[in-house]
């Protein structure tokens, strides 16, 4: 039998002798940066790929909007699809009414979820685990089974073809509320302590200690929220009937059905259109990503 292999014991600077054991080998298997770089700006790719489509369709002449094979790049840029849109549809109207839902209840949705956030996790009172419970509960039910008791209630309210039955019924959400008292829960007590012992109310406490700390909540809430205002089709369908309160989404619906509409070019002014409804969010997410991304990195600490 060959006898095993031996290791020499190593020798510290200062001449005492060290045991060491055999090295290990390296792990092997792992996948390096190139090859991450590559998957990923392919799946990159495979998501940007229809909104390219859409952005670069809504300067497209109808003749390359009809060409077979379809053409990715615009053999000659123009506007015509946008003024054609603006000609048959009162989009400035739309867009406005888009706005004023989206930024109301995005408001509603950061001083009320901020709210009760706050109050469950940082005060104590009667049956607040309970009304957690509550809030935990309304997560796992679906939204679009709300949708019939909302309309009847909206509707015994007399508050269909206004602004506030499109804005009340989305005020507040449970996501919302379980997002800010979960992050309002990393506040270390000793500091709101320590302000109530100098004489601060909650008020104070809550507007200048607590939401200046969890800014990259109230940023993560703020492009949820308005990403799901702005794109909001079923509600604005139900709760309207009135054309002159339409949002952005539910005109464009109904003018792609519309059996009277022009049909020279209506692809092209639907993808203008499409592009004029996806341009807000992109601008929010720009402003608010540095805060998001901070928000998703400090998810999980505590």
């Amino acid at each position: 039998m060959s006898a095993a292999p031996t290791v020499a014991p190593a020798t510290a600077p200062d001449g005492n002798r060290q045991v060491t054991g055999p090295s290990r080998p390296r792990r092997q298997g792992r996948v390096s940066k190139p090859v991450l770089y590559v998957v990923a700006s392919l799946g990159l790719l495979v998501m940007a790929t229809p909104f390219l489509w859409m952005a670069l369709s809504a300067f497209k002449t109808k003749k390359d909007l009809t060409a077979s094979p379809p053409v990715w790049l615009p053999s000659e840029w123009t506007l015509q699809n946008f003024r054609d849109l603006l000609d048959q549809l009162d989009m400035p109207q739309y867009f406005l009414n888009s706005v004023i839902v989206a930024v109301l209840v995005t408001v509603c949705n950061l001083l009320f979820c901020s709210m009760l956030g706050y109050a469950l996790a940082k005060l104590n009172f009667t049956g607040r685990s309970k009304v957690f419970g509550i809030v935990l509960a309304a997560l796992m039910v679906p939204a679009n089974l709300m949708v019939l008791p909302l309309f009847v209630l909206i509707n015994q309210l007399n508050l269909l073809d206004t602004y506030a039955g499109l804005v009340l019924p989305f005020a507040a959400g449970a996501f919302g509320v379980f997002l800010m008292r979960q992050f309002m829960q990393a506040i270390p007590d000793e500091l709101l302590e320590a302000a109530r012992m100098d004489g601060a109310g909650e008020w104070y406490i809550f507007w200048r200690i607590v939401l200046p700390l969890v800014k990259p909540a109230l940023a993560t809430l703020t492009i949820f929220t308005f990403l799901g205002s702005w794109n909001n089709f079923i509600w604005p369908l139900i709760a309207t009937n009135d054309p002159e309160k339409y949002t952005l989404p539910v005109a464009l619906a109904t003018f792609a059905n519309d059996p009277n509409r022009t049909v020279g070019g209506a692809n092209g002014m639907l993808m203008a259109g499409s592009l004029l409804v996806v341009l807000p969010v992109l601008l929010v997410f720009a402003v608010l990503q540095r805060h998001f991304t901070q928000g998703i990195a400090t998810a999980g600490m505590k």
